[in-house]
């Protein structure tokens, strides 16, 4: 007894079903990479190749690694748990050190400077890890370099551990009566746009969850924290690990950066 094949082009049943299957798959594919990214206007004014990849989840243009830059900032970079020096010790050092040469520009207790961030209160490992940067050179600074150049590990330690005990400055910028935060921002910093590769900044900076060497934004001025993220799209600023900044900033558009800006400015 002959039995015909199943699973050959020979039988129409088959050669049908496979057909109907791939012309599914290549309309489900042209509606939801092509024509829905380029009719959504939650891609503000990306390319059409831009907001294809953001509907793919990849990024629109890879790491080519021809950019002239220094080496990658470190991984992790944590005050180490144990010390030889006290904390009380640590604290007093790093006061001395702060008076000395860094109230100019970051203030003192209560004090949000704009165009430098307020450090009062901010994380010991974010401040020990931005310091190494502009003493490596990985985050240039024509002021921060020469001051920092010739300190010790030691002395940054201490700067981070006096400027993580102190309490938090109050939000440099406040809303006004009746008025809510923008929902713009909102959306962007507790939700993200998946659409556009835009993870959530309270994934990262407090409020839903913390990273390392992630600082804490809110209470800084709105022209400090735009200026950061301008600097992130541009490039110009790179000392992100692993370019998690560099990838957000620029998929953001300058409303979007200015309305994040002045959200966290208005919180503590």
């Amino acid at each position: 007894m002959n039995e015909e094949r199943l699973f050959t082009l020979r039988n129409p049943w088959f050669a049908w079903s496979v057909g109907g299957t791939l012309a599914i798959a290549v309309v489900a594919i042209l509606i939801g990479f092509v024509w829905l990214p380029a009719a959504s206007s939650a891609f503000g004014n990306l390319s059409l190749w831009a907001r294809i990849c953001g509907a793919a989840g990849v990024p629109a243009s890879w790491y080519s690694g021809n950019e002239k830059s220094q080496v990658p900032s470190d991984v992790v970079v944590l005050p180490p748990s144990g010390t030889n020096h006290p904390l009380a010790d640590a604290i007093g050092r790093g006061a001395s050190l702060a008076t000395a040469h860094c109230s100019m520009c970051h203030g003192v207790v209560g004090t949000v400077q704009v165009t430098a961030p307020a450090l009062a209160g901010q994380y010991a490992d974010v401040i020990y890890k931005e310091l190494r940067d502009f003493q490596s050179g990985q985050r240039p600074s024509a002021v921060m370099q020469p001051i920092i150049a010739g300190r010790s590990d030691q002395d940054l330690h201490d700067l981070a551990a006096y400027y993580a005990s102190l309490p938090l400055a109050p939000a440099a910028e406040k809303t006004r009566a009746g008025e809510g935060p923008d929902p713009i921002a909102v959306r962007l910093v507790m939700q993200g746009d998946p659409q556009r590769n835009i993870a959530p900044c309270a994934a990262c900076h407090g409020q839903l969850d913390r990273k390392g060497a992630a600082p804490w934004l809110g209470g800084q001025s709105a022209a400090y924290l735009a200026a950061q993220l301008h600097a992130f799209a541009s490039g110009a600023r790179r000392n992100d690990i692993n370019e998690q900044m560099r990838n957000v900033a620029r998929q953001m558009t300058p409303e979007e950066i200015d309305a994040v800006a002045k959200y966290y400015a208005a919180i503590q």
